[in-house]
């Protein structure tokens, strides 16, 4: 090498250097500034959900797809898109990751057509499944171990559970006095200004060579939205329809093709070598679980205080807040029992506590009361949502080496993203089937004009048309479809409820972690939280 590249070289280095001694304030502030925006999605949305139904015309079962287009391929891209970070450097795809979630935000807040939305979801969820595991990995790589580091993950974990918050109530706030729009359009900003402060402050990465596993991304992806795709054609149609089991078959088939493929590979994007203690196993397969329970409470609950107990976008924001107000001053006290009392307890408990709270959500009418059946099931809900939660990490990641830690963490994630999109599809299935069962029965209980408004509502429920003004002012068929409505809720959370006791049963067969293995551990239960 010349003198001449010695220098080129030693002057293009030096932004480099310059960065690695930028204030930690300021890289915490864009870390954690980029966590905040992927977790506050994930609440923002599901506030606006009915007015995006009544804007694109589309049932509460179609709307399933605006969360599952986004979930999908946010869980079904995770793994890759943290093995991108480690290739191609966590500086530059942490700006990649922000710039597709800004470019998805903005093209589903401009969407004036269903399909756009949808697009728009999927491009959001790419750049989330880049940005967070990059968000994540850069703090272990900026901060040093120790109190530093703990002082980043403890931040990074107040941001993850208080962005849901703010999602619910900045969601209520946006759709009440601006427009549903706004719940996507308020992440661009935001995102453009990560993306320079990223560019300017955060120091390149060394890469690491490897190859990506396309095509085990691939396999599981479109397997699984063949999977969901398949429930939720079985709702608005049938099981027994041709494309319902064509869609199943091709999933199932899809997914073990990867399952197979995956054992097999060199280069497998979830080596089965993370599967073989069999706690970590277990620890995946109750996240799964209870993805899929939650997943679809919440979506159904929004529908089911907007819709069938009036409440406005805002109110419905405001009614969720106590649910995270418990499972974030819950998961700091769970974290300080953990290495007292064990895992095995805390997730029994944890996952009965669920199970019961979504059967107590099963018991809805038309005539429920926020204060005397909703509050209490959520109530006792997030208490097992705090029991759980931390819990599952902390076990995920006993035992496990360190090259295999951050692989051990984000499968939990993954679990999570795509037990919701299966769980929400099933209840979608459940919902509907149970919906119109009762619907018929209500209209053979009326008459006249009251029973001809019913049909409308009912019709106008399937299809996403609005109804004739008439049928909204029949305060009859106007109650009799609010039963219609709720009875369909029920049922739904009723599967919720079956979730949460299979996840008992998980808990109690396949978890053995032992309370001082999981002391080892015990600090990486706060950014659990």
């Amino acid at each position: 090498m010349t003198d001449n590249q010695q220098v080129a070289d030693a002057n293009a280095e030096a932004p480099t250097t310059a960065r690695r001694s930028t204030n930690k304030t300021l890289l915490l502030f864009l870390i954690a500034g980029a966590q905040l925006m992927v977790v506050l999605d994930s609440t923002i949305v599901n506030i606006a959900l009915p007015s995006m139904g009544r804007y694109f015309g589309k049932s509460q079962t179609d709307m399933t797809w605006a969360i599952n287009a986004y979930t999908l391929a946010f869980g079904g891209l995770l793994l890759l898109g943290g093995r991108a970070a480690d290739i191609l450097g966590r500086r530059q795809m942490f700006i990649v990751g922000l710039g597709l979630f800004s470019l998805g935000s903005l093209l589903g807040g401009l969407a004036t057509s269903f399909e756009v939305l949808l697009a728009g979801r999927v491009v959001q969820g790419i750049g989330g499944a880049i940005a967070a595991p990059t968000a994540l990995s850069l703090i272990t790589t900026l901060f040093a171990e120790g109190r530093e580091r703990n002082r980043a993950f403890a931040v990074y974990a107040g941001v993850s559970g208080g962005g849901a918050a703010i999602g619910l109530l900045l969601g209520g706030v946006l759709t009440e006095y601006f427009d549903w729009r706004w719940v996507l359009f308020v992440n661009v900003p935001i995102g453009v200004a990560l993306m320079a402060g990223g560019f300017f402050y955060i120091h390149a990465s060394e890469r690491l060579s490897g190859r990506f596993d396309i095509l085990g991304s691939l396999l599981s992806v479109t397997g699984m939205v063949a999977l969901v795709y398949g429930f939720i054609n079985a709702a608005n149609h049938s099981w027994s329809q041709g494309t319902t089991v064509a869609s199943l078959t091709g999933g199932v088939v899809l997914l073990g093709a990867f399952g197979l493929y995956e054992s097999r590979s060199p280069i497998a994007i979830m080596p089965m070598r993370i599967f073989a203690n069999r706690s970590r196993a277990g620890s995946y397969v109750i996240m799964l679980i209870l993805g899929a329970a939650l997943f679809g409470m919440f979506y159904y609950l929004t529908f089911f205080i907007q819709g069938v107990m009036g409440f406005s976008s805002l109110k419905s924001g405001l009614a969720y807040l106590p649910f995270s107000a418990i499972i974030i001053v819950g998961s700091g006290i769970v974290s300080q029992l953990l290495p007292r009392i064990g895992p095995k307890p805390l997730l029994i408990a944890g996952s009965a506590l669920m199970g019961a709270g979504m059967f107590w959500y099963a018991q809805v009418d038309a005539d429920a009361k926020y204060a005397s059946g909703i509050l209490p099931a959520m109530i006792v809900t997030a208490t097992g949502v705090a029991l759980v939660f931390v819990t599952l990490t902390v076990v995920a990641v006993t035992k496990v080496t360190d090259t295999d830690t951050g692989l051990a963490s984000a499968l939990l994630n993954v679990g999570q993203q795509i037990g919701g999109s299966i769980g929400l599809a099933v209840l979608a299935t459940a919902f509907t089937s149970a919906s119109k069962t009762e619907g018929r029965s209500q209209v053979g209980k009326l008459a006249g004009a009251s029973q001809h408004h019913l049909a409308e509502l009912l019709g106008s429920a399937q299809s996403g048309k609005p109804a004739s003004p008439a049928a909204y002012t029949d305060h009859t068929a106007l109650h009799a479809f609010h039963a219609v409505q709720a009875h369909g809720a029920s049922q739904g959370f009723l599967v919720s409820a079956i979730f949460g006791v299979v996840a008992v049963v998980a808990a109690m067969v396949l978890i053995n972690v032992r309370k001082s293995d999981t002391a080892q551990v015990a600090e990486l239960a706060l950014a659990a939280a």
